[in-house]
């Protein structure tokens, strides 16, 4: 027997993202990467709630203070832990330089796209990615 499921969209909206300090992360997602703040509110009992992402929509980081030994810039321990996909590499590639994002190897292409791994504030590592034409 097959189930019928009616058509509803599913989508991941925003991950929790850790950083040391809320402004620190703001200066890197924003200036650094061209993300837009999408929140940024402190509620009663001075929790504030930062949620930054890329220009056009998609999925956002939510900046959540990381606890004393929590793994700020290690989630996911060595590996890659973000694809930033953009259509113009040079572009973006140029703005991260010039400020002052440091990366791991030069762009090169692969069959998926120009690629080059990079670090965000906290050694991190997150790949820049242009995917192919056509």
């Amino acid at each position: 027997m097959v189930r019928a499921y009616a058509r509803r969209m599913i989508r991941l909206r925003d991950v929790t993202y850790l950083v040391h300090d809320h402004d620190e992360a703001l200066a890197f997602f924003v200036d650094a990467l061209g993300f837009a703040v999408r929140q940024d509110e402190t509620f009663d009992g001075g929790w504030r709630r930062v949620v930054v992402g890329p220009q056009d929509g998609g999925t956002g980081l939510v900046l959540a203070l990381g606890a004393p030994g929590a793994p700020v810039g290690r989630q996911v321990g060595a590996d890659v832990a973000f694809f930033l996909e953009t259509d113009d590499f040079a572009a973006q590639h140029e703005r991260m330089l010039r400020h002052g994002i440091r990366f791991r190897e030069e762009p090169r292409r692969e069959p998926y796209g120009t690629v080059a791994v990079f670090e965000d504030l906290y050694g991190g590592a997150w790949d820049l990615i242009e995917p192919p034409v056509g």
